[in-house]
């Protein structure tokens, strides 16, 4: 069976798992009768909600290097107005480690309207404009300012409406989109699951129209690739610090590092010859 294949089939498993309600039953759940879409405040539907498959905060409380690497493997999901819900598997992200880090929006843990989000609990969105047209979506981390750029996904679920999002996205007629480039950047991450400034300052474990699931194929150290983040210019030391990861030979990456590739390859094949004990005469 395909690896894709198998992922969606383990996927399906996990919705389908009967000690949790389905993500169309939560969102009914927060639903009122006459199509109010705000939350009840029945303590027995915040237990019904605690109770999914969610990521909780737990998760998202970690170092930002640390929630970097452990966001590969983990599903995207974002539930649209009409309730199709849209899914990936995130396969690229980059750490911006706030303070000293002179590629962060936050560096000096500078503060400001713009970038309030950084400085909130682990587990926020934080949505910005890049060239006054297209977003990126980060989530904050531990750490003064820190947070992680969701750089690539795998699309899953919902390819269709995706791709209506991506060409609604451009001016006149567009070629019909291959799955790998649906998400395989930042903006075109933000266009297909319909991110905007509007998902700024949310709360991943809270909120009813975007959250995260575990993923069912979580990679192992060998599979990522820690290499330069991308188009962050001059800012020194920071310019080559590897604190963009992704995961090796996955086709929806938005750029790979093909030095880096070999240079773990190579790694790979020491440490296996290392390992191979010597024969006897």
């Amino acid at each position: 069976m395909p690896r894709k294949r198998k992922l969606l089939a383990q996927l399906s498993a996990l919705q389908s798992d009967s000690s949790f309600p389905s993500f169309d039953a939560l969102g009914n759940l927060n639903t009122k009768p006459d199509g109010d879409s705000s939350p009840k405040s029945s303590k027995y539907f915040a237990a019904e909600k605690k109770n999914s498959s969610h990521l909780e905060a737990d998760f998202f409380n970690q170092p930002c290097i640390s929630l970097a690497k452990s966001f590969l493997g983990q599903i995207l999901v974002r539930k649209l107005p009409d309730g199709r819900e849209l899914w990936g598997r995130i396969v690229e992200t980059e750490a911006y480690l706030g303070g000293e880090d002179e590629a962060s929006h936050s560096k000096g843990g500078k503060q400001t309207q713009r970038n309030a989000a950084m400085f909130m609990k682990p587990g926020t969105l934080y949505v910005y404009q890049i060239y006054g047209i297209h977003f990126c979506v980060n989530v904050s981390s531990q750490g003064e300012g820190a947070a992680v750029l969701l750089r690539s996904l795998e699309p899953l679920q919902g390819l269709d409406a995706m791709r209506e999002m991506r060409s609604a996205s451009k001016k006149g007629p567009t070629k019909l989109l291959k799955d790998w480039q649906l998400c395989n950047g930042p903006s075109k991450l933000c266009q297909a699951f319909g991110i905007d400034k509007t998902f700024d300052q949310r709360d991943l474990t809270q909120d009813a129209a975007i959250w995260m699931v575990p993923g069912p194929d979580l990679p192992g150290e060998q599979d990522v690739v820690a290499t330069t983040r991308i188009g962050i210019g001059n800012r020194g030391e920071w310019t080559q610090k590897p604190l963009r990861f992704y995961l090796r030979g996955n086709r929806f990456v938005s750029v790979v590092d093909k030095k880096t590739e070999r240079e773990m390859a190579a790694m790979g094949q020491l440490s296996c010859l290392a390992s191979v004990p010597p024969s006897r005469t």
